[in-house]
């Protein structure tokens, strides 16, 4: 499991993932989020997580769309949660093994790209 630079992943692109590849583990999983900062491993290690908060509903939706457009591109979805009109979760992990991939790094260094706002 190579870890990689935030730059490093954002230039990567996700590679289609229909199981038969062994999830990350936890060790190697955290010393990967050194490199991307906010972002904390959940579920025993097998998914990661990022919290943002908005000044506002619009601007929560917005950056929402923005990540929806980055998924779709990847074709690497993410569980995507907007609570109290303006707090963002953001979910990330492999469907297809139940774990982590680079993919989803891949994914959280893209996110991370995005404008916030304040």
């Amino acid at each position: 499991m190579e870890i990689r630079d935030r730059q490093t992943l954002g230039q990567a692109h996700c590679r289609p993932c229909e199981g038969g590849v062994e999830p990350w583990d936890e060790a190697s999983a955290q010393r990967q989020l050194e490199r991307l900062p906010g972002w904390k491993l959940t579920h025993g290690g097998q998914r990661i997580r990022k919290d943002l908060q908005f000044a506002n509903f619009r601007r929560a939706m917005s950056f929402l769309q923005a990540c929806g457009e980055i998924a779709e591109a990847e074709a690497h979805h993410p569980d995507l949660h907007l609570t109290g009109y303006r707090n963002v979760r953001i979910e990330v992990f492999t469907h297809a093994i139940g774990g982590l991939s680079e993919n989803d790094f891949i994914l959280a260094a893209k996110i991370d790209a995005l404008p916030i706002g304040d």
